[in-house]
């Protein structure tokens, strides 16, 4: 697992290939990938989405 992750890192900062995007850590591809986190986040955005419409009005 390290091994793949050593490469992965040795590929992002090639001479040739040089990008400044950082390679998400373990945590952040799961709350990417977790059906729930994303459920609840969709509900926090919504929420705030509402209290500005209704500021607006």
């Amino acid at each position: 697992m390290s091994e793949k992750k050593l490469v992965e890192e040795e590929v992002n900062f090639q001479k040739e290939q040089f990008s400044l995007t950082m390679i998400p850590g373990k945590f952040a591809r799961s709350m990417r990938t977790c059906v729930i986190w994303q459920f609840i986040r969709f509900v926090i955005i919504n929420v705030k989405m509402i209290i500005v419409v209704g500021k607006s009005h």
